[in-house]
């Protein structure tokens, strides 16, 4: 076929008929090979990504501040003769640039592949048989599927079914969803909020209303700067101002005492090149991709490599039972059936009332009994002529078929709801068996039809299905436990059901209904009743003994609470103040009875409190609570809607993978931690030992081009920590200003006095010349450098495991056995011989053993004990300026 560009704008003029005209399809869509032949005339169903080129990525690293003052550096050599200094400096240049290239490649590829695993899928009827391929495979005439929490793959025209509820407020600015019908255009990227309707795609990739004014389309919210991002900027400052008043004053200095202005300007270039943390936000951005692709062959995928460092400081996690806690694979119990009718006949209803394509986990099983007990052609009979998909409001599903001429409705959902469509004698009926069935732990579907000429529904009966918990779900709560994470329950079950589940996970049953967080509450009314009733039963029958007048009460509140279920009450009757709403979700075990707009109010309330929140979702209406929470998680088989919002994609059923999540996430936290603290500390002690040395000695304490050799040697090696073993924290974790730059302030201080103290003792007791003083504290300062991160690496003593990784260790070990064999042989430095380079091997593996005798005794007197002391801080600043009235 030729190629046809049909827009949405034209489209919206034309008829079902007339577009499967245009696009030479119908309504039972295109077989396998036209779809083949259609992709490679329109292309992929996607828009591509502008990307830099190769040639613009390497063009950047020779462009900015600190590639002009390595420039500057390079050409002021160049100016006074130094060649070799020159050299040098362009190697420096040239060697950052590839390392930065290499890394930025690695981060750029493993993102690539976080993507496409994150790629979204389309139900699409090919050669007549629905099926989920790619979306990006989707071709004009196609018929698709659209089904609640997806987003819209290509622009679409609706061809049948009830009705969709779309929110496009994205790409048209409508604040409000909009209902469509058939005839209907709607948009790629638009979302389903509600309903379920076929359509035939119109356009696809950049042909789409989206694709032609993709430059249009704004985000709906920028995205708030991490506390990973906060503290990159905060370091990055502190180092850079740092260095700036250093350098100024050693220019002052030099133009004071009438030196070369020249060279002054370029050591100082290049001191201040060497000082400041060039490779830090790339280091630790490469640290969090190599975490995330680990993160993904555990089958959970980051959407924002800044989450990371939000799971590790995780203390409360909100899950979600269904697929998340239990199995997800609904087991059919003995059904209950009303009247005269049969098991088969109530399951065959329920057939009726479902879609086998939608592989719902709640609809497989009836259709596993529909095959066994043969009644597959007889569901074949009736004819679907329209049919209403559940939704969270709604909650039931609903068929208008045909068989034989007449018209039949059948519908199925949860049982008060089907039975509010029914005679009143079945309400109460109903209530007595879902109570009952609760209480065992059986969530149950209601199923009801309407015949030809009825005029009203009739409850055919009650299907019982058991959803078992994982068996690794307890397992893995007390794991979570372990790591100081409070997992709760959150649950759209009715309390009885979600208690059990509870108890089987290991919870304890405290489990609120979600409304007693909101002052719609009935168990005051219930405890008061109690207390009424027993207190008269006492005083008509004294005679009788206390058990009696318990029971009594106990009937009279079950009756008034069965009176007062559904009713809203006053809300002046039983009001929270906040607090007491923050402590009933601190201290409960889970929720139950919630919609999906109550877990934002939980993350909400949770996160005023102080607490860093993860929520699990996976639906459509889960979008703004995942968007919410400071580690929004959508769980396997999420809608796109959930997927979208979401920083953790998981793609395997179960709370294992959270918890692994978390776990590396601390790991990552851990190796990000021990490299700000590494080089913070690097830059004090390099810094202000030249500046001191240079003010109060009048003396150069290394050359420029030890500087440049020392910048190579200490900062490319380091790369290596995104790969090196670290312990897992037992609580969460957060950035700890006191922590970060109080220890990293320390360590250097004691580099610069021990630099000074190896200075003092050469010109003191030696009788060196000033080039071999300068290359010996140039030695030591190469050796001493990477012992600082062993150092920092971990909170206890060096030798106590986690061990470095081979790679880490080899890369840093190997970088102080390289500058030692160059001060030894006189490489670009004066040659000191094997003995003084001993003395600085003996004198560096002294200070790093007081370094971490120091180190530990900080950690047990200053930071061990309050370690969450910026978090209760939080918590009680919030409470003392912002106090909080119901």
């Amino acid at each position: 076929m030729d190629k046809v560009i049909l827009s949405a704008k034209e489209a919206e003029k034309m008829t079902p008929e007339s577009v499967y005209t245009v696009l030479q399809t119908n309504s039972n869509g295109l077989t396998e090979e036209e779809a083949s032949q259609r992709l490679k005339i329109y292309g992929k169903n996607e828009i591509p990504e502008k990307e830099e080129t190769l040639w613009q990525r390497i063009f950047r690293r020779f462009w900015g501040p600190i590639p002009w003052m390595i420039e500057i550096a390079a050409i002021l050599s160049a100016s006074v003769g130094k060649w070799e200094d020159f050299s040098i400096i362009v190697a420096l240049l040239l060697l950052n640039a590839g390392m930065d290239l290499w890394q930025e490649s690695k981060a750029i590829n493993a993102l690539k592949v976080l993507k496409n695993k994150l790629a979204r899928t389309s139900t699409v009827l090919r050669d007549g048989v629905f099926k989920s391929i790619s979306a990006s495979d989707l071709v004009p005439g196609d018929i698709i599927k659209i089904k609640i929490g997806e987003i819209i793959p290509a622009d679409v025209m609706l061809i049948r079914g009830a009705f969709l509820q779309v929110d496009q407020s994205a790409l048209t600015g409508e604040s409000l969803p909009v209902n469509k019908k058939t005839g209907d255009i709607t948009y790629a990227n638009a979302v389903c909020k509600q309903g379920e309707m076929l359509g035939v795609v119109i356009s696809t990739g950049l042909n789409t209303f989206f694709g032609k004014t993709v430059s249009l389309v704004a985000r709906a919210q920028k995205e708030e700067r991490s506390h990973f991002q906060k503290m990159v900027i905060k370091v990055g400052n502190f180092l850079i101002v740092t260095t700036v008043i250093m350098a100024v004053i050693i220019l002052l200095n030099g133009l004071y005492r009438g030196e070369n202005m020249i060279e002054i300007l370029r050591f100082t270039l290049v001191l201040t090149v060497a000082a400041i943390p060039v490779a830090l936000p790339a280091v630790l951005t490469v640290t969090m991709a190599v975490g995330a692709m680990n993160l993904a062959r555990k089958q959970a995928i980051v959407s924002r490599l800044t989450a990371i460092e939000e799971l590790a400081g995780i203390d409360i996690l909100c899950s979600d039972k269904t697929g998340t806690l239990t199995q997800n694979i609904m087991t059919i119990s003995d059904p209950i059936t009303l009247g005269n009718y049969t098991t088969d006949e109530l399951m065959f209803y329920a057939g009726l009332a479902s879609r086998e394509e939608n592989n719902d986990p709640i609809e497989r099983p009836l259709f596993e009994y529909i095959r066994d007990h043969q009644l597959e052609e007889k569901l074949k009979a009736y004819k679907t002529e329209n049919f209403v998909p559940f939704d969270p409001i709604g909650k039931r599903t609903e068929a208008t078929l045909n068989y034989k001429g007449d018209t039949w409705i059948v519908t199925k959902g949860a049982p008060q709801v089907i039975a509010n469509l029914c005679a009143p004698e079945s309400a109460r009926q109903v209530a007595d068996i879902v109570e009952s069935m609760a209480a065992k732990g059986y969530r149950t579907i209601g199923v009801a039809i309407k015949a030809p000429g009825q005029d009203m529904f009739t409850y055919v009966g009650l299907i019982p299905l058991y959803d078992p918990p994982r068996e690794d779900a307890q397992s893995t709560i007390n794991e979570a436990r372990q790591l100081g994470i409070d997992v709760k329950m959150v649950t759209g079950d009715n309390i009885a059901i979600a208690r059990q589940i509870a108890l089987r996970l290991g919870l304890k049953d405290n489990i609120l209904p979600v409304d007693s967080l909101k002052g719609k509450s009935d168990d005051a009314y219930k405890q008061l009743t109690h207390s009424i009733a027993r207190a008269m039963y006492a005083k008509l029958k004294p005679e009788d003994s206390g058990e009696k007048a318990r029971i009594f009460a106990e009937h009279i509140s079950n009756q008034v609470k069965k009176e007062l279920d559904g009713r809203p009450l006053d809300k002046e009757v039983i009001r929270k103040h906040e607090s007491d709403m923050v402590r009933l979700i601190e201290k409960a075990d889970g929720f139950a009875q919630v919609f999906p707009e109550d877990k934002y109010l939980i993350v909400d309330k949770l996160q005023n409190a102080g607490h860093i929140v993860a929520m699990t979702g996976d639906g459509v209406n889960d979008a703004p609570a995942l968007k919410k929470a400071d580690a929004g998680i959508a769980v396997s088989g999420a809608t796109d809607a959930a997927r979208a919002a979401a920083d953790l994609v998981l793609l395997a059923p179960g709370i294992s993978v959270v918890v692994d999540a978390i776990k590396q996430a601390r790991v990552i936290f851990e190796r990000m931690k021990s490299y700000a603290i590494f080089r913070i500390a690097e830059t004090i002690r390099v810094i202000l030992f030249m500046t001191l040395s240079i003010l109060v000695f009048n003396f150069y304490p290394v050359t420029a081009i030890m500087i440049i050799l020392l910048a190579l040697l200490n900062d490319i090696p380091i790369l290596t920590i995104a790969y090196d073993n670290t312990r897992i924290d037992e609580e969460p974790v957060r950035w700890n200003n006191g922590e970060l730059f109080g220890l990293s302030t320390l360590l250097g201080v004691l580099g610069v006095v021990s630099s000074f103290l190896i200075f003092f003792i050469l010109e003191k007791y030696t009788n060196l010349s000033q080039e071999m003083i300068q290359a010996i504290i140039f030695t030591k300062l190469v050796v001493a450098g990477h012992g600082t991160v062993y150092n920092t690496r971990t909170t206890d003593w060096f030798w106590k495991k986690p061990y470095p990784s081979l790679l880490f260790f080899g890369a840093t070990f190997s970088t102080r056995v390289i500058g030692t064999i160059m001060a030894v042989y006189g490489i670009f430095v004066p040659a000191i011989g094997w003995g003084w380079g001993g003395f600085v091997w003996a004198y560096s593996l002294t200070w790093f053993l007081i370094n971490d005798i120091i180190k530990v005794y900080w950690y047990r007197n200053f930071i061990a004990d309050n370690k969450f002391i910026g978090w209760h801080f939080r918590r009680m600043l919030h409470k003392a300026i912002n106090p909080i009235n119901s």
